[in-house]
């Protein structure tokens, strides 16, 4: 009795703690005046490891809907008796390499539970996962909008469930356990978030923070990076209200959504003097609106225990200190590096939403994301150029054909080639972006010379004889606009000018059509 009685005494202490660590100060809030937000948030994010985390199953990708269902299932998997776990140690290196990131404290010794629960897509009757010894604590978030530093609990890696899938007219239900075994991490924060915004700010930011290490893709939309979100309210000046918290969001908006709706049902509740309940629930899209699911379970309702067939993890500081000298390189530091080349705010935020900066492979390689593809083609090259033509020309042409950055067929010695015989004067602006619409269109891989001589685009230099029929035409052409520039209006001339780049199919110059026409016009 007395050693039960220290052990809840020490917890007591140590929420304690934590509470009074956590405060803030209070901004008030028009949506709900004299109440206050409290919300924390669990994120499962998806390891990009080629093999599952206790089995030598490949993973399947969960956007892949042309992968047939339990084609990616192993004997472990689907826990036929007699099967082993066996800890895959990429995903304990991508772990680490979060944890870094998070700054949090990679510990020592760290070790596997079971979670029991019984679900038709959880085919052992149990999940196993780090409650009690996670593999990191007490990390940090850096939130850049509102200068906030939201606090991580903890970072454990457990076990993804597989899907199901139900059809409501023949009453039955799909089970597909590709997904089953997949390597997660939960990162668990401390309730510090107290408005929809922040708490959006942080998943984004936790999205760019995973995607530029490399240990996660971050898709929501996907399905590999779902969140839980506890929320509760209380009157100002009281302690934290009863919790309640909404599974499985997918989407920043509707988890925004989510949790706006959830704050105003709570605080109706309390207004008419009802208790709230502390529950699991739901969000309906459609509706906008929170629904019950079940009533909050507890540990003891999962009847945690120590997983007898995997021993702990032992991690030493050497292992830890050979992971972050391989760290890549961070948002922070990506965007300060951006700006310190003389890119404006606009094109840095530009170049980091686009996939946050790096796409991700499978054990966590770093693919051709925006910043990847900026800073390889910007070698030698003029920074500010060279954005223009990727976040202007190129990010443009893909977004009206409906294409990702994923899709594009530019390579970087192309994009280059590009950029310098525009600079270098040997084609011009407009037949620049012709040579760029071309490749996007037949996705060609010759490089943008050979293009400009096929399609007869380098710009002409000493055929003024040329220039001056082109400039001529265009006169007769538009003879309201002539006359306005003989009367002493120069700016219509710009409209001249196009005619004649058409003409010439952008091979003139502009600085000499202007010229010439000025010239012209003014006799």
């Amino acid at each position: 009795m007395l050693t039960y009685g220290r052990a809840r005494l020490s917890k007591c202490l140590t929420r304690l703690a934590r509470q009074a660590h956590s405060v803030r100060t209070l901004k008030e809030d028009l949506r709900w005046p004299g109440w206050e937000l409290v919300i924390g948030i669990e994120v499962h994010a998806q390891i990009k490891s080629r093999r599952k985390l206790f089995s030598g199953g490949v993973e399947s990708n969960s956007s892949d809907l042309t992968t047939p269902p339990n084609t990616h299932v192993v004997p472990f998997d689907a826990a036929f008796p007699g099967t082993l776990p066996r800890l895959n140690p990429r995903c304990v290196e991508l772990g680490v390499r979060t944890a870094i990131a998070l700054n949090a404290e990679v510990q020592n010794r760290s070790a596997f539970d079971r979670k029991h629960y019984f679900y038709a897509d959880l085919p052992s009757g149990y999940q196993i996962t780090q409650q009690y010894a996670p593999i990191a604590r007490n990390g940090r978030l850096q939130l850049d909008k509102d200068d906030i530093v939201v606090r991580v609990k903890q970072l454990q890696l457990e076990q993804d469930t597989g899907k199901s899938t139900s059809y409501p007219r023949t009453r039955t239900t799909a089970i597909d356990l590709n997904r089953a075994g997949m390597g997660l991490m939960e990162i668990v924060s401390e309730p510090d978030m107290r408005s929809p915004e922040e708490a959006g700010d942080y998943v984004r930011t936790l999205q760019a923070l995973l995607r530029s290490v490399g240990s996660s893709d971050g898709n929501m939309e996907q399905g590999s990076f779902r969140c839980d979100v506890n929320v509760s309210v209380n009157r100002v000046g009281d302690p934290p209200g009863t919790r309640c918290e909404i599974k499985n969001l997918n989407s920043v908006k509707f988890m925004m959504v989510a949790i706006t709706c959830e704050a105003f049902r709570q605080i109706a509740l309390l207004e008419r003097g009802v208790p709230v309940a502390q529950e699991t629930r739901g969000f309906n899209e459609e509706k906008a609106e929170t629904y019950s699911l079940r009533s909050k379970e507890d540990a003891p309702d999962y009847r945690y225990m120590p997983d007898p067939n995997i021993p702990p993890l032992l991690i030493g500081s050497a292992y830890v200190n050979a992971i972050r000298e391989r760290m890549p390189e961070l948002p922070d530091a990506t965007r300060e590096r951006l700006l310190a080349q003389g890119l404006s705010q606009r094109d840095v935020e530009v170049l980091m939403d686009v996939d946050s900066g790096r796409e991700v492979g499978f054990d966590g390689e770093l693919g051709r994301g925006a910043v990847a593809y900026f800073d390889k083609v910007s070698r030698g090259r003029d920074p500010k150029a060279v954005v223009n033509w990727i976040t202007h020309e190129l990010l443009g042409q893909l977004a009206f054909r409906n294409e990702t950055f994923r899709e594009n067929p530019i390579s970087v010695e192309q994009m280059g080639e590009l950029v310098d015989l525009v600079q270098g004067g040997k084609v011009t602006g407009t037949s620049g972006k012709t040579i760029l619409r071309h490749i996007l269109s037949t996705r060609s891989s010759d490089l943008p010379s050979k293009i400009a001589e096929d399609l007869k685009l380098i710009a002409s230099d000493d055929d003024s004889a040329s220039l001056e029929k082109w400039c001529r035409e265009a006169i007769a052409a538009l003879p309201q606009q002539a006359e306005a520039v003989r009367q002493g209006n120069p700016n219509v001339v710009n409209k001249i000018m196009g005619h004649v780049m058409k003409a010439s199919r952008g091979t003139a110059k502009a600085q000499d059509v202007r010229a010439m026409l000025l010239k012209l016009l003014q006799r």
